[in-house]
Formats: structure tokens, sequence, C-alpha cells
């Protein structure tokens, strides 16, 4: 029979080890290698039965080993070292203090809002790559010493776990969890009662959620959990389920992170006395209502409250967004009259915003198309920095938000990249710091992955070879026994089964393959021509082994079918022990996938891949990488760590462009790939495969850690993002009223700005590279002052009709009466000299744009004039 209810009990520790409490409560266990082999050595059996869960573990190990452990000495020596190593961590200065010391401006806080959460596959608040990026941001926040807090949903039954039915097709199961046997502490008032946020919902309803805190080294993640007794039914269920639901209950979920989650912040600061935030980042739109809350805390304030614009401009300034699609139909949009419907409305003011106006809220997620509430938006509007997750996914974002930034070239348009990275400590196998510290490397548990892995240069092919098997022989067993696990589940009987201990050969190129199953990453792309991929598999001289892995949504059918055309293809009885589909891919198998593979294969439809962190999670294992020029593979491939699958750009027929790329994927394969693994003699490693493998690691590896990435984002995005709201907001906020009356006046005055006339003197008859051009703009300003705006020269060559790439050259207004000479009543002349810079066919046009020193850029207000007929 099923439970009515179920709960963790928690076992009780003698004193002398009640420090393992500490350790299980501090998710740092989850990379810190000495940890987990703390907790191993405790109950090796009951450690690999717990799945690797310290909390799970310390409830199933009987009291009779506890008391054994309390009486080792060496134990007991043991755990106080890694007790004393976690508060040694959690204290000591990092990266960004040394920085502060040496004259980086401070930054007090930092909130990061994600709808995911991968930290360890013990919390299952993740599906993928988003959840993983946040995870490793995480992480490698709490490495660099950054004040930040993150801020997510407590999901009950967290995402789905995965198994296949006999006929290959994806079956989905939900495994309640419990939030007291989970790495959590709750968030209490000081009288002991659990912290409360409340959100108002239609009806007159309240949204009640308490506040977990899971500790990542230093860095407090708030998850907020809706299944409280006070909440009805259809409330309790919001932080049910992970991408789960419909529109309706998608809108309520972001409601509650965004608004709950600033709330949650706010209580959180208040009761622990950390700095209240300068700089809050949305990891993608679903966090897009927190602006919309803080925009309502400075309209609401008792005393000297700030207007609506004001509140915007406010809020603006320190806001970071950070966008991970490249496609439209990655975006969450709503209809407006659901958006109306949350919002409430009382005579036009919002009641889940009190102070605000309906209308107000719903132009922040406006798009071009009528109806459309669309969360990309709302960042992008109350966010002063934005940025793509890769060089190519920053442009192409460009691109594909260009409409809100109309008369800019997309090349302007203010959203910039740092490209994703990955964390060392959780992603790199404890056998590349083995052999660096062979090689005579610092490898201490704390010290830095980008050093060692610089390290493994000096590494010996022996080594580095030796290595590589080791991790694939692993893989192998992993393998074998997840095949034999689903085959069970899919209701084969272990006699049917016994071909599972054949599956795969530790001395055979392996191939890796795993991501979620959506169209565009073409899980099925490798099966366009069936004979040509067998034939690889089962070549008996230099076969290859290919491993595959990847979930569904529950609701997307197309990308289960893709699923069972994979899982029908291995169950061949040729090729199932060459090829296999591994169910349920998460945190625990991508390691073993990301130790073990040789080469990693990434085939999407460029240019759809934002970035694509699977791949950097196996270079920094040594795997080389397969891929496509697309997301972070497009400015990171250089010939020497792995091998740019051509693309058929342009080809419009989508079954055409992917029997091409498929047979140049089969091309590489044949003689590229196989060929470098294979090629050596009297069993000596292969020489160029070794190159490769050690410039992967220690070239490419140290570029592609989340360490950098999240240096990436303090330096150019939260020291800018704090510094801008500590001065929009000194002395009561007074910037924010003068930006605010600023922006104010620019939008009013902007339809009557003008470029009249553009003269231009001093060219030879016929011009040369170096001859000097004069541009004189005639500008109407109508109610603006020439220090109100720029007015740029903009010259480039003329392709098509259009300028591209091109220079600016800023003007100068001429005050002077007799520098103005020929200025007529209302028009401000602006000149500048240009020297032409090339030779072929140019040309020039002027623009006016605005410009305010506490403006991010001259673009950041969406507006430009350009002479009349050409806007």
């Amino acid at each position: 029979m099923k439970p009515l209810r179920q709960f963790t009990v928690r076992a009780t520790l003698p004193d002398s080890l009640s420090a393992l409490t500490t350790l299980a409560n501090n998710l740092r266990w989850s990379w810190d290698t000495p940890t987990q082999r703390l907790f191993e050595s405790m109950d090796p059996a009951a450690w690999a039965s717990s799945g690797n869960d310290p909390i799970r573990m310390l409830g199933e190990i009987s009291g009779s080993r506890l008391a054994e452990l309390a009486a080792d000495d060496n134990f007991r020596a043991r755990l106080d070292a890694c007790a004393a190593d976690l508060d040694d961590y959690l204290s000591r200065d990092q990266w960004l203090q040394h920085e502060q010391a040496a004259g980086m401006p401070e930054i007090p806080g930092i909130a990061y809002f994600s709808m995911e959460f991968g930290i360890s596959e013990v919390l299952p608040i993740y599906s993928g790559g988003l959840g993983i990026l946040a995870g490793d941001h995480l992480k490698s926040a709490s490495e660099l010493g950054l004040p930040l807090v993150g801020v997510g949903l407590l999901y009950r039954n967290g995402y789905f776990h995965q198994s296949l039915n006999a006929d290959g097709w994806q079956v989905e199961r939900y495994p309640t969890a419990d939030p007291q046997g989970l790495p959590l502490t709750q968030l209490t008032e000081p009288s002991g009662a659990p912290v409360t946020v409340t959100v108002s919902m239609p009806d007159h309803r309240t949204l009640r959620a308490t506040v977990w805190i899971a500790q990542v080294g230093r860095i407090p993640l708030l998850l907020l959990d809706s299944n409280l007794p006070e909440n009805d039914t259809e409330l309790r269920t919001v932080t049910d389920r992970l991408y789960g639901g419909d529109q309706d209950h998608r809108i309520k979920q972001e409601i509650l992170l965004g608004v709950g989650g600033v709330r949650a912040v706010r209580r959180f600061t208040a009761l622990t006395g950390a700095a209240e935030p300068t700089v809050f980042h949305m990891n993608e739109g679903h966090g897009g209502f927190l602006g919309i809350e803080r925009i309502r805390e400075l309209v609401a304030r008792p005393t000297n409250p700030l207007t609506f614009a004001e509140a915007v401009t406010a809020v603006r300034s320190g806001t970071v967004f950070t966008t991970h699609t490249p496609v439209p139909a990655g975006i969450d949009r709503f209809p407006d009259d659901l958006v109306r419907y949350y919002l409430g409305d009382d005579a036009g003011r919002s009641t889940l915003f009190p102070g605000l106006g309906v209308a107000d809220v719903v132009d922040l997620g406006r798009e071009q198309t009528p109806g459309v509430f669309n969360m990309a938006h709302l960042g992008l509007r109350l966010a002063q920095r934005s940025n793509g997750v890769s060089q190519l996914h920053g442009a192409v974002s460009r691109e594909m938000f260009a409409d809100l930034w109309p008369g800019f070239e997309p090349d302007e348009v203010p959203i910039g990249s740092v490209t994703n990275g990955v964390h060392g400590r959780t992603w790199i196998s404890p056998a590349w710091r083995e052999a660096a510290a062979a090689a005579g490397a610092d490898v201490a548990p704390d010290s830095d992955s980008a050093q060692m892995l610089v390290s493994l240069k000096n590494v010996s092919d022996d080594h580095l070879w030796a290595t590589r098997n080791m991790l694939r022989a692993e893989l192998v067993s992993l393998v074998r026994d997840r095949v034999r696990r689903s085959g069970l589940e899919r209701g084969f009987s272990e006699a049917e089964l016994s071909w599972t201990e054949e599956v795969f050969d530790p001395d055979i190129l392996t191939i890796g393959f795993a991501r979620r199953a959506a169209t565009y990453k073409r899980l099925t792309l490798m099966l366009r021509d069936p004979d040509r991929l067998k034939k690889l598999l089962l070549d008996p001289e230099r076969p290859i082994q290919l491993v595959v892995a990847g979930k569904a949504h529950p609701a997307d059918n197309g990308g289960k079918s893709l699923i069972q055309q994979m899982v029908r293809f291995a169950d061949d009885p040729q090729l199932r022990t060459r090829m296999v589909f591994l169910p349920d891919y998460d945190i625990s198998m991508a390691r073993y996938l990301y130790h073990g593979c040789d080469v990693w294969l990434n085939n999407p439809l460029r240019p759809m891949e934002a970035c694509g962190t699977s791949g950097m999670k196996s270079a920094i294992n040594g795997g080389l990488n397969l891929s496509i020029l697309d997301g972070w593979w497009d400015e990171m491939a250089d010939g020497d760590d792995g091998w740019a699958i051509p693309t058929a750009d342009g080809v419009a027929d989508e079954n055409r462009r992917d029997d091409l790329e498929a047979a140049a994927l089969y091309r590489l394969l044949e003689e590229s790939v196989v060929p470098g693994f294979y090629d050596r003699t009297a069993g000596d490693p292969p020489g160029r495969w070794m190159e490769m493998v050690r410039h992967t690691l220690s070239v490419l590896g140290p570029k592609i850690l989340a360490t950098r990435m999240v240096r990436d984002y303090t330096e150019a995005m939260y020291v800018p993002a704090s510094q801008s709201y500590q001065t929009i907001r000194a002395d009561d906020y007074a910037a924010a009223r003068t930006l605010a009356d600023y922006t104010g006046r620019v939008r009013r005055a902007w339809p009557s700005v003008r470029i009249a006339e553009v003269d231009s003197t001093g060219l030879p008859d016929v011009p040369v590279m170096s001859s000097k051009l004069t541009l004189t703009a005639h500008v109407r300003l109508g109610d603006l002052a020439p220090s109100d705006v720029r007015v740029q020269a903009v010259l480039g060559r003329v392709e098509d009709d259009t300028l591209s790439p091109v220079s600016t050259a800023d003007m100068v207004a001429l005050t002077d009466p007799g520098e103005a000479d020929g200025a007529i009543e209302g028009e401000t002349l602006f000149r500048a000299v240009i020297e032409l810079p090339t030779a072929g066919r140019l040309g020039y046009t002027v623009r006016v744009l605005p410009h305010n020193d506490l403006l991010a850029s001259d673009a950041d207000l969406g507006l430009v004039r350009l002479p009349e007929g050409m806007q």
C-alpha cells in the first residue's frame, strides 16, 4: 500500500560526530573530494545505495556503525580536518576580496534569480543546461568570494525521472521530495517560526511560501515552497513540478519566483544582517517580475516615494539580464489577458503591485505581436545590462531583439556576451588532479582548477593515455549496469539480458551525445545513413561505440519520437553492444559520460545552440569535441581541440541540409577521428591524439571554466551595475529623479528632433586614403540642448546600398556665432573632420542619439534620428 504521507527522520549522531551534519548540510561536499571520501569511508555500501547522498546515508547507517566511528581516532581526525577546512573555506579571502583590496569597487550584494539550479543530483530542482549553468555559477561565485544569494523554487516533485517502455517510448515518473531529507534548512523568524512570504492572487486569495536555504559553499540559495496547508489545493501545487502544467501554472510560478523571491531576499537580509543587493541578475526571463516588484517597493515608499518613471530608472541601473535562447519559441510569452488577470485591476491599478498602473506594467512586456506579454522583453526593458551566453549567441540575440531598438544596426543593440563556463571541481575527474600531482603540480583541495589544467601539459603521453583508458573503463562499467537496469524496467528478464555483460569495450573509441531531445539539437542526425553508421560501429579493426542520453519534455511527443527512433536503432542485436541509449540522464550519469568519452558529439542546427556546455565538461576531461560551429565551439575551436563539422548554411531545405551535414559528420569520423584514435604502433599511445588531448586540457580547459565566466560577469556586469545603482540611489535617489526627468524630456522632444541638412566639404575631386572630409549637420533639437544629445558621423563601405562595416566620429556643436554661420533659427550646427580610413566605395550618414552620463550607453533608450527619409 502507498503511504498517506512521507517524512524523513534524521539520525542522532554522537557528539564527537556532530560535524557530519554541518558537512552534509553544505553542498560544498558535492565538489570537495576529501569530504566525499570521508562519507564514503563510513559505509561504502550505504554510500553507494544512497546515491552518494550524505543526508540519506546518515539516515540509513546503523547505530552500531556510528558508535564504531565515534571510537575511531583516525576517522575523527579526518572529520575534524574536513570540518576545519570548511570553516577556513567559508571565512578566508578569495579572488574578489583580493581584487577589492587592489582597487576594484565594492559590490555590497548580488541576487541571482533562476527557475532551476543544478547543484547536485540529491537536490532535483534542475532539468538541463540552464539549471546546471546556474548551479555552476553559484559554486564559482562561492570560490571567488562573491557576496551573492541565489533565488529559486523548491519543486516537491522536481523534474521527472525517465524510463523506457518495451517499445522505446519515454515514460515519466515524479518521485516526491521531502525537504527534511534534503540538504536544506528553513529560514526562520527570531521566534523560531518559519519565514513566510505572501503574494496576492486573483479572487482575493493569497499565495504563501516558506523559504528553505541550500548552502552552496559560501552562497545561500533561497528556495520558495508553496506546499503549505495555509494555501488552497491549487496554490499548494504552484511549486510541484519544474516546467510542468500549462501557461496558467507557469505564470504563477514566475510571479512567485520574481515577486516572492524579492520579498524572500528582503527578509533574509533583515534576519541575517547580509547587505541588501545592489545588483539583481535574471538568469533568463522567468524572474522578470522581480523588476516590477522592486519598482513597486520604490513607488510605495512611505516617505519621498518615487514616480513610476523614476523607479524604473532606478531598478534598471542595477539589473542584469542574461538570455539563454537563440529562438523565439524558447521564450515565455503570455496572453495579455492572462497577465492582466494576475496583475489584478482596481480602477486601473494593480492589486498584485499596489500603486502601479496595470497598463504601465503590461507595457513593459509588450512585443510587436498584439496581445502578447514577452518575458524576455520584460527582462531587457528592466535591465540596463544584458548578455547572451557565447559570442555567437550575443550576435544572434542582437538580431533577434533588434525590434526593441529600431533605427540601430544589429551590432549596435546593447546586448553583449559572456560565454558560459563549467565548474572545474564538479566536472573534472579526480584522476586528472592525481595526474597533475604526479607531474609535481599543486593539487591541494582548493587549488585553482585552471592552474591544475595548465600543469597537465607536463604529463607524459603514457600517463595521459593511461588516465583516459581508466576513465573509459569506468564509463563502460556504468553503461553495462544502466543498460541492464533499463532492460529490466522495459520488462525483459535477467535471462534475456545476459548480453549486457558484453556491452561496450574499454579499448574502443567511445563517442558521447547527451542533451535535451529538442528538435534543433538533432538527436537522430547520426541516423541519416544507417548503413554508414553501422559500418563505423562494427568495423572489425577500428570500431566505434556510441553512448546517447537525454530527456524530452513530457509534453514534447516529437522529442519522444526522436528518442524512440534512437532506442529502436540501438536495440538491433547486431548493434546493441556498440550503441546504447541510457535513460534518466542526470548529474550522476553525466559525470561518467564527460569523464569517459573520447569524443563529444554535438550537431545542433546552427545558430540555435546558445552555448552548449556539455562539450566543455568533456573537454576538461580530455575529451575532444566533434561539433557544429555553434555556441561556445564557434569561438573556441582551434583545430587542436577537436573537429568542426561543416555546415550547410543557406540551404533552405531542412532535409537536404540534414543530409549534407550528416554526410560531413560521417566523413570526419571515417577520415579523421577514427584513424586518429587508432593511429598507434607497438602499443604506444596515439601520438597526434595525445597532442590534442594535452592541448584541450591545458590550453582550452582554463578558458571554459565557470570561474572565468563569473569573473567576466563581475568585471563587465556586476561592478558597473552596482556602481550605477549606488549612484542612482545616492541622496535619496536624486540621480534617479534627474535621469527620469531627462528621459521624459527626451521622449517628449524626440518627435521634433530633425537632421535638416548635411553639408560636406574638403574632399579633392579624386579622394585618396587619408583625405579629410568635413561634415556639417544642421540639426533641429526642439526643446533639447546640444548637451542632451550625441551627434555622430557614420562612415563605412557601401555594400548593397548599406553601410557595412561602419565607424563613427562624434560631431561637435558649433556655438560660436562665427563658426555657426549658415545656421537658421532653431538649428544647431554640428561638425566633424574625418580622415578616410580605407580605399574603395565609401559612404556616410549622420545620426542623433540621446546622451547622458547616467545611461549605460547611447543606445539605452532605443532612440535614434537619421536624416529625413532614412529613418
